[in-house]
């Protein structure tokens, strides 16, 4: 079992920076693909950013590539989301998932954890 807790999110200006950090509480965090995701009003959750176990690999939505940036350090049980030039189009609740198989990192569907989302509000 995982809990996972966000934190770090706010309002910003359009072209300003965030950083979201997720901590993790239970066994074996550098088991775990860690991934975030985000969900607006009326739309459907849709991946941001994923990082393998040991932070090796990253995968980022075509959206934020360039923007964003994933990381994790194991010793410390956290996983975090840089986000620079925030657009409008970022204001979304984002939330922290934890993968046991990390099969497919960019499905929600794939997740055994979740955190209770940390919202984002850029405005332009």
């Amino acid at each position: 079992q995982v809990q996972l807790v966000e934190s770090g999110g706010g309002l910003v200006q359009a072209g300003g920076s965030l950083r979201l950090s997720c901590v993790a509480s239970g066994r074996a965090f550098s088991s775990y693909c860690m991934g975030w995701f985000r969900q607006a009003p009326g739309k459907e959750r849709e991946f941001v950013a994923a990082i393998t176990w040991g932070g090796g690999r990253t995968y980022y939505a075509e959206s934020v590539k360039g923007r964003f940036t994933i990381s994790r350090d194991n010793a410390k049980n956290t996983a975090a989301l840089q986000m620079n030039s925030l657009h409008a189009e970022d204001t979304a609740v984002y939330y922290c998932a934890a993968d046991r198989h990390c099969g497919a990192p960019t499905s929600p569907r794939e997740y055994d954890y979740w955190g209770q989302g940390t919202q984002v509000t850029v405005s332009s």
